[in-house]
Formats: C-alpha cells, sequence, structure tokens
C-alpha cells in the first residue's frame, strides 16, 4: 500500500489502536474479575458505542500531526474516563443490566493503560513511517523573514511530523535546501497546477499587515489550509487571552497565569510534593550536611539573595559548596568557574545536589518546585535593560527547575534561550505541564554538563 499521502491513514489507524486498547481492557478486567460472556459482549457493544460516540465529539481524531504527544494523550484518557462515566451511568439507569462495581473499576484502570499504550504505540509507528517519507502532506512557505527561515528549519529537523515543503515564495529565497517558487504573486497559479499541495503557511511579520491581507485575499480562490505563522514577537502577542473591560476586549500581554483559583492549586501543589520529597531526601541530606561540613571551615548552608514573584527578594538556600571568603571580591555573571569550589562542593554542583535545601524555601513559601530561576537582585537591575521580556519572567514564584533547565538551557549558558522558554512556561502554565517537568528533570535536570 502507498502511503505517501493518504489523509485517511492516520484517523484510521488511531481508531483501529484504540479498538484494540479497547478489546485488551475488556479481555484484562474480565480476567481479574470474571462475568459471564453476555456480560463482556454488552460491555464490548455498549463502550464501542458509546467511546465511539464520545471520542469523535471531543475531537479525539482530529489531525494531531506535528501536536504534542502528552497532549493528544492526555485528550484521550480524557475522554475515556469520559467515556466510562457515561457507561456506569447506563448501567445503574438500566435495570437488567447487572455489572459488579469492581469490575467496571477495574475496565477504568485497565482502558487507561491500554488506550495510552496504543496511543503511544500508533504515534511511535506513525513517526517512523514519515520520518521515511511516508503519510507526508505537501506544503508551501510565503515568506523571506526570520518566521520563514525558522519555520523551514523546524520542518527539515523533524521529519516525523510528516510534512513535505514543495517550495518557498517570497521576494527572495531564504534557504539553499528548499526551492524557490518566485514571488507570492504567482502563488494561485502554481497550487492550480500541483493540486497535490493542500497547505499554505503564510510567514510573515505583523509589521507586514498589508502585504499578509492581500496574500489572504489571493489565497481565497483556493481550497487549500492556510496557516498564519508570525514572527516570535507577533506569536505572543496573538497567543494571548482577551479580557472584555465594559465592553471592550482588551489584550492581555503581560499578565501572570496564577490568578486566585491557580495561586491555591500551585500553592497546594508546591507544599504536598515539596513536604513528600523532604521527608523521603531528608537522611540523605544530612549525610550531605556532614560532607559539607568536613570539606571546608565554614556553615552548612549558603544563603543568597535572589528576586522572585512581583520582584520580591528572598534567601534562596543552597548547600555550600565554595570556601567561605570565595566572593570577597565581588561577584560577576558567567563567574561560575572562577569560583574557588571545594572537591566535595564540585561534585554536589555537578550533580545539582546542593539545590536540595530549596525544597525547604518551597515549604516555607518564597519558591515554587517548578518556575523560572531566580536571579540577583544587580543582574535583574542588568539584564531588565537588555533583554526583552525579562521581568516578565517574575510574574511567577522563582522554581527549583523549569522548562529552561529540562532543555539545557542551564548554568553560564545563552540568557536569551533560557528566558525565552521561561516566558513559554508563564504562557501555557498548567498543572500537567508542571508534572511533566518535574518528571523530566529526574532525567535531564540533575547532572548536565552546564552545572558548575
Amino acid at each position: 500500500m502507498n502511503i505517501k499521502e493518504q489523509s485517511w491513514f492516520s484517523p484510521v489507524l488511531h481508531r483501529i489502536g484504540d479498538v484494540s486498547g479497547l478489546l485488551m481492557a475488556t479481555y484484562t478486567s474480565f480476567k481479574l474479575i470474571p462475568e459471564n460472556q453476555s456480560s463482556v459482549l454488552l460491555l464490548l457493544i455498549l463502550s464501542a458505542l458509546v467511546s465511539g460516540w464520545f471520542f469523535s465529539t471531543v475531537g479525539v481524531y482530529r489531525p494531531w500531526r506535528g501536536n504534542s504527544k502528552i497532549n493528544e494523550l492526555t485528550l484521550v484518557l480524557t475522554a475515556w474516563v469520559g467515556s466510562w462515566c457515561i457507561l456506569a451511568i447506563a448501567y445503574y439507569c438500566i435495570p437488567f443490566i447487572s455489572l459488579e462495581v469492581d469490575l467496571l473499576i477495574a475496565y477504568l484502570v485497565a482502558g487507561i493503560i491500554w488506550l495510552a499504550a496504543s496511543r503511544i504505540l500508533v504515534r511511535l509507528y506513525l513517526n517512523k513511517v514519515r520520518s521515511q517519507g511516508g503519510n507526508t502532506r505537501k506544503v508551501v512557505v510565503i515568506g523571506e523573514g526570520i518566521s520563514a527561515k525558522r519555520l523551514l528549519s523546524k520542518i527539515r529537523g523533524n521529519a516525523w511530523i510528516g510534512y513535505d515543503v514543495a517550495g518557498q515564495f517570497g521576494k527572495h529565497s531564504v534557504d539553499d535546501d528548499c526551492q524557490y517558487l518566485g514571488d507570492e504573486s504567482e502563488v494561485c497559479e502554481y497550487l492550480s497546477e500541483h493540486p497535490g499541495v493542500r497547505e499554505v503557511w503564510v510567514a510573515m511579520s505583523l509589521a507586514q499587515e498589508e502585504r499578509v491581507v492581500k496574500v489572504l485575499q489571493r489565497l481565497d480562490a483556493t481550497t487549500c489550509n492556510v496557516r498564519y505563522i508570525p514572527d516570535p514577537i507577533g506569536f505572543r502577542l496573538i497567543n494571548h487571552s482577551i479580557t472584555p473591560i465594559a465592553g471592550i476586549n482588551a489584550l492581555n500581554l503581560s499578565m501572570s497565569p496564577m490568578d486566585s483559583s491557580n495561586r491555591v492549586l500551585k500553592a497546594v501543589e508546591d507544599r504536598i510534593i515539596a513536604a513528600i520529597i523532604l521527608l523521603m531526601i531528608s537522611p540523605f541530606m544530612i549525610l550531605l550536611a556532614i560532607g559539607v561540613k568536613l570539606s571546608s571551615p565554614g556553615p552548612v548552608f549558603y544563603r543568597q539573595e535572589r528576586v522572585s514573584w512581583n520582584g520580591k527578594t528572598f534567601g534562596m538556600l543552597k548547600f555550600r559548596s565554595m570556601t567561605v571568603d570565595s566572593e570577597a571580591s565581588g561577584v560577576q555573571w558567567g563567574g561560575a568557574a572562577t569560583m574557588s569550589v571545594t572537591k566535595f562542593g564540585r561534585f554536589i554542583r555537578a550533580t545539582s545536589l546542593d539545590e536540595l535545601p530549596q525544597f525547604i524555601n518551597v515549604l516555607l513559601g518564597d519558591m515554587s518546585i517548578v518556575g523560572p530561576r531566580p536571579e540577583r537582585p544587580m543582574f535583574v537591575d542588568q539584564f531588565k535593560h537588555e533583554i526583552p521580556g525579562y521581568m516578565r519572567k517574575h510574574k511567577v514564584k522563582a522554581g527549583i527547575t523549569g522548562l529552561a533547565q529540562i532543555n539545557g538551557w542551564r548554568g553560564d549558558t545563552d540568557l536569551s534561550k533560557r528566558i525565552e522558554c521561561d516566558l513559554d512556561y508563564i504562557d501555557n502554565w498548567s498543572l500537567w505541564l508542571d508534572l511533566k517537568i518535574i518528571f523530566l528533570t529526574i532525567f535531564r535536570g540533575f547532572v548536565h554538563k552546564n552545572a558548575k
């Protein structure tokens, strides 16, 4: 079968995977809690009908090409829990249906496990197929600025998303590896001659409003899907929420995601997780404290003034890794390598074990487990004038770990990249994102070449 550009291939494969997952969930739950065969058949039929309808209703089978695996999995499992609730109500309300509560609970858990497994396997298979040139979708890009360059680079570096760029329109070519097709005035003629191209991506700055409007007017004559990819600043503008004020829609350009309910949720999350972690690692922290004390004279903890939420300062705790006089001559940005560090201190820095006392800061409410890393007041005063959007990182509490850290931007690395990650975290904050970052920190955040 040639699946080079088959649009039906992906959704059909997902449906087959979900049906297989439900079959395995039924089999597993009835193995654990045996029931008669008629109950098995009834459960399967009702489950297929309800899940098929509910999954389609909530958008489980919409195109996921290039989208986050976590977002896809979250929606699928949420839809499954919703389907199960409908099934449970049906079994409760229909008098001639009798199933054990234990069986329904087993079916819920088994469904979560098998649906997640089937989705992951299908996604891995599709990624492999697309990486090898199968199940692709042809697109053309219009534009020649930074957005177009970044877009072409991203598509080329992520073949698994399954997009094949046929070429680029614009004032000039921006990529030697991408065919230049001419000025955007020629795009409609090209599309009529190449019906295999199904998407057009307009990658231009919001400052080119008149040009963008003309391009979109031309594209009205085509049946292609049209997407607009603005420059980074423009994307942040249109990616913000809107608040109605006296009947006028206001764009929230710089807002904290920590409103009253989110603030409570974040605080509960931080306190519970920090308390559990501190109980688990307290014996280990005692050993580290002894190691610090034996490595050199001085206190166990090193307290440093840092800036957190709304620009407020606090004393951030670390296990001391330097000699007591290492900062006698002052502090400079990027000067970690020149500091006088003890042998034990070098070890706890390289493994990020010196950061463990910050869970005490979290318990006290000074920090969050996840958030932008805090900086010293002197550097905040410097960077807020040099890096666009720098002060927005203080719209949330500073964190022990964050999006920048799990992506390798830690220590004396590119500060602009770190701030970009911090702003991305603030704009897209959710409890699920926090848990994802905490999980990935275990594998990416402790030991890193940039930890000094």
